[in-house]
């Protein structure tokens, strides 16, 4: 860039921020907020003999802290963004491991009306926001078995290509109030030279009214920041979620199809059934998820069944206890089991 651009750009942008200074901005608001989940475990991994004893981070919630606001700039519009960083509070760092950055979990910026809300930067997935709103254990990659199979990374069964949330996306909602919900996000490829993988593209449409709901989600991936198969081409995924809730019992279900490209072609198919049950202050959770892969020269399944009990001790804190039982075909079975404290604020 020549440096009389640049010199006019950084110019342009301190007066703007000479007159945001003086007053011509509306009304801001923000908001610091997160979540603290520790607990002490037993695990022990399928096709092993390990059986690890630790106290870690984020077995039913990934701890998390961010920092989200508006403002208003008149006739219903609004600026708003949101950062948000993930927390390992068992060795007091940032980020789910190493390899993340600050604000893995989201940073976006956009603008938010009548139209709905449009943001830019790193955001969750239309297929993340769907799972783990249709599932009893949210998005614990402890004991949720469908989070589990689809994102759980080196976790036998895992078939999702990419991240839980895309670098560089457009993403668009519309109104939250509206019993048809539209989440769109489009990721453009910065990740090779002349973006010779492509952009992912993702969509989910639900439904929301009373205790029923609804959704359907299409993602095509054909980048990611993480390692790719050999000759990867893209992955397709379908998938689609429902939920009753009959006060005495709220019933998931939640079912998707895989196809990846590559030299080494894969197909997956995927379901959870579960259910949670309240009563007073407490909450019984339980699922079960099927996870069957093949390959060219193999066919897996992934099974896994967790039960867990949470008590609200009051409406930001909670503790909970839970198990689960894994099985992976050809090798033998795992299981693990947790107890745990969860603070929000």
């Amino acid at each position: 860039m020549p440096l009389r651009m640049m010199r006019s750009i950084c110019a342009g942008a301190l007066v703007a921020v000479a007159l945001f200074s003086a007053g011509g901005a509306g009304a801001q608001t923000a908001v610091l907020y997160g979540l603290l989940d520790a607990s002490g475990s037993y695990f022990k991994p399928v096709g092993t003999d390990d059986h690890l004893l630790h106290l870690t981070n984020g077995n039913m919630q990934t701890s998390f802290i961010g920092v989200r606001g508006s403002e208003d700039l008149g006739g219903g519009l609004r600026a708003v963004y949101r950062l948000e960083s993930f927390l390992r509070v068992d060795v007091g760092a940032a980020g789910r491991d190493v390899g993340d950055g600050f604000w893995a979990r989201e940073a976006s910026a956009g603008l938010s009306g009548s139209f709905g809300t449009t943001v830019i930067g790193r955001t969750p997935t239309p297929l993340w926001l769907a799972l783990t709103s249709f599932n009893p254990f949210g998005e614990s990659f402890g004991f949720s078995p469908t989070v589990r199979q689809y994102f759980g990374g080196s976790l036998p069964g895992s078939s999702m290509l990419g991240d839980t949330r895309w670098n560089n996306s457009v993403w668009y909602t519309n109104n939250p109030r509206d019993p048809l919900r539209v989440v769109l996000s489009f990721n453009a490829d910065e990740t090779t030279p002349n973006h010779s993988n492509g952009h992912n593209l993702g969509l989910s449409v639900s439904y929301i009214t009373g205790p029923f709901a609804a959704t359907l989600v299409g993602e095509t991936i054909r980048n990611s920041s993480q390692p790719l198969p050999p000759g990867f081409d893209r992955q397709i995924v379908l998938h689609g979620g429902a939920t009753y809730d009959f006060q005495f019992v709220r019933v998931y279900g939640q079912a998707g199809r895989f196809k990846t490209d590559a030299t080494d072609d894969t197909r997956a198919t995927s379901y959870q059934l579960g259910l949670a049950v309240p009563f007073g202050n407490s909450l019984i959770m339980a699922a079960y998820g099927h996870h069957h892969v093949s390959t060219p020269s193999q066919a897996t399944t992934n099974r896994i069944t967790s039960i867990g009990y949470d008590y609200f001790l009051s409406k930001s804190t909670d503790i909970y206890v839970a198990a689960s039982y894994e099985k992976l075909s050809f090798v033998s079975s795992g299981n693990s089991f947790a107890g745990g404290v969860r603070v929000k604020f």
